[in-house]
């Protein structure tokens, strides 16, 4: 595994230490109802038949820690197997298969590594664990202490929100802290809540964006974990005191909590998606979910990708959306670093692209100057403010690229080109 690995948990700390089993008082099952809906919706969902490839996306096993610590457990199902009876192992069954079907059916991602690799789940882990969570090699859920939290497997969007974190590992890997921290956290309730959408039929306009709707129980003030589309407003309990989210800019937290708040700040770009999400219209995991996805995956988002290099990224990968993507961060206080349609003020860069290799042998050059947040650009800067080392070959009498930026180059053979890449040496190859 890679160094960039990290424990991912869907309740952030600032909730833990504030539980106190001890201490709750009751109220009169405040929004219980809405609570159970999903639950109610999930449970109607048959059962995979015997035999059958139950998660035609991938494959995945569910384990139970018996209330241990052990992991991953016991085997309980896998897929194509029929329900266990252990309400836990079942949710999980349905929640992944869903999850891996939204990544492999919309996203045409085999997996969360890509390559169709087996995902181990844990349920019933510790006693009265309240939490969930990836630990770099599986997904982990508690039952929750019975207080606060309910069991984990009970909301699938914090099914999707885990395996959601494996995908951003093995994708842009960006780091568990800061503003990169904030996004990764917000990667997942995306998904999270796309998974949630397409699972009970649910427009970008009809969903709730509550993420972890289901897991309070009826004794907390509260609808779940956040609240996408209104971050700040998940709960406003006695216990838990109040939804720390911002929504804004301008009230981003800058503290050192909390991985410097990835749970806390991930309310900006998650009101950003959730307001590009309805302003595209329909279904939220075909439309700004597939502009999300191309900005994690396309090589324009690395480690260190904050808000507004993000914002960039959703931007060029948006097409004829510009404009809504662009509106929705906008809202929220975020500026594209850069990325975004060129303004009139935008000074051009000089780009060099030089084509060698191939069958024949020949070499290509083009020139020209174009506006720095030109997708092929925005990229480029990035491999160059990585290592800069040249891609391996990939096959025999195929072109190998070079391309230059603000006076430095980087090497990509051709079957390393992403789509942004190839559009760049086309358009100056053709010149």
């Amino acid at each position: 595994m890679t160094s960039r690995k990290h424990v991912c948990h869907i309740v952030p700390p600032y909730l833990m230490q504030r539980l106190d089993p001890g201490r709750l008082t009751q109220d009169d099952g405040f929004r219980a109802a809405r609570a159970e809906h999903l639950t109610r919706v999930l449970a109607q969902a048959p059962a995979p038949e015997a035999g059958s490839t139950a998660a035609e996306a991938g494959d995945w096993t569910v384990y139970t820690a018996g209330n241990g610590t052990d992991l991953p457990g016991e085997k309980v199902r896998a897929a194509g197997e029929p329900e266990s009876g252990d309400e836990s192992v079942d949710e999980a069954a349905t929640g992944i298969t869903g999850s891996l079907s939204l990544f492999e059916e919309v996203y045409g991602r085999d997996s969360y590594d890509g390559q169709g690799a087996e995902v181990v789940m844990t349920v019933h882990y510790d006693r009265d664990y309240a939490n969930a969570f990836w630990d770099g090699t599986q997904l982990v859920f508690g039952d929750g202490d019975g207080k606060i939290f309910q069991r984990f497997t009970k909301a699938v969007d914090v099914i999707g929100h885990e395996l959601s974190h494996a995908v951003t590992e093995h994708t842009a890997g960006l780091v568990y802290q800061g503003q990169p921290g904030a996004l990764n956290e917000s990667m997942s309730d995306v998904f999270g809540s796309c998974l949630k959408q397409r699972l009970l039929g649910q427009s970008a306009e009809e969903a709730d964006w509550v993420i972890g709707q289901g897991l309070f129980t009826e004794s907390v003030q509260g609808v779940g974990l956040r609240h996408m589309l209104e971050p700040g407003t998940a709960y406003d309990d006695p216990e838990l005191g109040k939804d720390p989210q911002p929504a804004h800019m301008d009230d981003i937290y800058d503290g050192t909590d909390d991985n410097g708040g990835v749970h806390i700040n991930s309310g900006i770009p998650n009101r950003a998606f959730a307001l590009a999400a309805k302003a595209i219209g329909g279904s939220s995991w075909d439309g700004a979910g597939k502009i999300w996805y191309a900005a994690l995956t396309n090589g324009t988002v690395t480690t260190d990708t904050d808000f507004a290099g993000f914002a960039a990224a959703t931007i060029a990968a948006a097409g004829e959306q510009a404009e809504a993507v662009t509106n929705a961060w906008s809202e929220v206080g975020v500026t594209p670093a850069s990325g975004a349609p060129a303004t009139d003020g935008e000074a051009p860069t000089l780009v060099r692209v030089r084509r060698s290799g191939g069958f024949l042998g020949r070499t290509k050059e083009g020139v020209a100057e174009l506006a720095p947040s030109v997708a092929g650009v925005v990229t480029v800067r990035h491999l160059l403010a990585g290592s800069g080392a040249p891609s391996k070959p990939k096959g025999a009498d195929r072109y190998i690229y070079e391309f230059e930026v603000d006076g430095r180059t980087v090497v990509v053979h051709e079957g390393d080109l992403t789509p942004e890449l190839h559009a760049l040496a086309d358009e100056l190859l053709e010149k």
